[in-house]
């Protein structure tokens, strides 16, 4: 079952074993955003892996300083980043330097979730 929410700034899609946000126009995202991230991780993922799709859809800002924190979140196991903004792509290769684990841009939804299936079934075949 998917779970909304609207969250004024941003519209986050809960999944089995991920999360889409889609985060509004001219926000800036700060590493405070985090507490949000940590909630619904806690809430909906607890200790199960699960991969964060950003939808970037619209033009925003994130403070890369962010991922110091994001990367300490042991069962996310990527950041796939989607736009058809080929901006974005170098941007996301910034961002990945802070991260230090997998952030990879894609075109496309399609080609996001199929990374993402990729992660898990990696992930679940180690374990």
């Amino acid at each position: 079952m998917i779970k909304y929410y609207d969250l004024g700034f941003t519209t986050v899609e809960v999944h089995q074993n991920y999360l889409t946000n889609t985060i509004s126009s001219g926000f800036l995202v700060l590493p405070e955003h985090n507490k949000i991230l940590l909630e619904f991780v806690n809430t909906h993922f607890n200790n199960r892996n699960f991969v964060y799709i950003s939808n970037r859809i619209h033009s925003y800002s994130v403070n890369p300083t962010i991922y110091h924190e994001t990367k300490k979140i042991d069962n996310m196991l990527g950041i796939a980043v989607v736009s058809k903004n080929p901006r974005q792509k170098l941007l996301s290769e910034l961002e990945g330097s802070f991260y230090k684990k997998d952030l990879k841009y894609f075109s496309s939804m399609i080609e996001a979730l199929r990374w993402k299936d990729a992660l898990l079934k990696k992930a679940a075949s180690i374990q």
